[in-house]
């Protein structure tokens, strides 16, 4: 029998995002009063299939959260001009910077051309880059933030970590750069890290130089992994930091909600971000 609840929910999302991208020019000039000023800067990158969602993503942030001290979105260099044009004028915080702008230091050459080139390298090399003078937020375009974001301005009090990490829902890691069952334990996911100070990323680098073969989508994650866990990172509290896929198939979003602080919605459940925001509890 059909599971009409899910497709309907996908119809939805979809629906909502084709509306949502055209009215993006009237949508990035409506103000959001922000009272609050984060006390670090916060990170995302992405491209210009993922406008929609980076502009959804930056206004739940300013309305739930805050404003940080500065919100850069690194392009994979994919955008258009117009894209550029509007994800700046989002807020006075907002600024746009092309990923050559962030390669790290001191890494050997053979690892440069995947931290330069692959898609999710380039990523990486923005991760492997933070955070600069401030204590740095990295989120994915598509992680939308909910009510329960006001108590971001207290993660400066941890400071017995290194960093934080999103919790992953299962094991997504290219593992050819494990060498234990051990190593695959707590995986890390990258859409979302706060980082205090500087991380040690050599051991991650070198499984990257000892690869056998070319390196592919999840690469990026488990090199984070690796670094996060040698650092000592903890994660964040995965009932108010979510990523889940255990309601793909509903057609609510099972976590959506006021204490929430937010919500990465990876590819299985893209459509739950668009269906959420239509239903306009948490619209921004």
């Amino acid at each position: 029998m059909p599971n009409y609840g899910y497709h309907l929910a996908r119809a939805q999302g979809a629906w909502f995002r084709r509306l949502y991208r055209a009215r993006l020019g009237v949508i990035v000039r409506r103000s959001i009063p922000v009272t609050v000023t984060l006390p670090f800067d916060v990170f995302s990158y992405s491209g210009e299939n993922m406008v929609p969602e980076q502009v959804a993503s930056i206004r739940s942030l300013l309305r739930f959260a805050g404003r940080p001290k500065q919100f850069t979105v690194v392009s994979d260099g994919t955008h258009s001009e117009r894209s550029l044009e509007r994800l700046r004028r989002l807020d006075p915080c907002v600024r746009v910077s092309p990923a050559g702008d962030w390669q790290p230091q001191n890494i050997p050459p053979a690892a440069t051309s995947y931290l330069s080139a692959h898609p999710t390298g380039k990523q990486l090399a923005l991760i492997m880059s933070l955070p600069q003078k401030e204590p740095a937020l990295y989120v994915d375009s598509d992680v939308l933030f909910f009510p329960g974001a006001k108590m971001l301005s207290s993660l400066l009090v941890q400071r017995d970590a290194p960093a934080l990490y999103l919790a992953d829902c299962r094991l997504s890691a290219d593992e050819r750069l494990y060498r234990s069952e051990d190593e695959k334990k707590n995986p890390v996911n990258t859409g979302v890290l706060f980082l205090t100070r500087k991380i040690d990323w050599s051991k991650s680098v070198g499984r990257l130089l000892e690869l056998e073969g070319a390196p592919n989508f999840f690469t990026n994650q488990t090199m984070t992994h690796l670094a996060m866990t040698a650092a000592g990172a903890v994660a964040f509290d995965p009932k108010k930091f979510v990523l889940q896929l255990d309601d793909q198939f509903e057609f609510a979003d099972r976590y959506a909600g006021p204490d929430l602080v937010l919500r990465h919605y990876v590819n299985p459940v893209r459509h739950k971000f668009w269906s959420t925001l239509a239903r306009g509890s948490f619209r921004s």
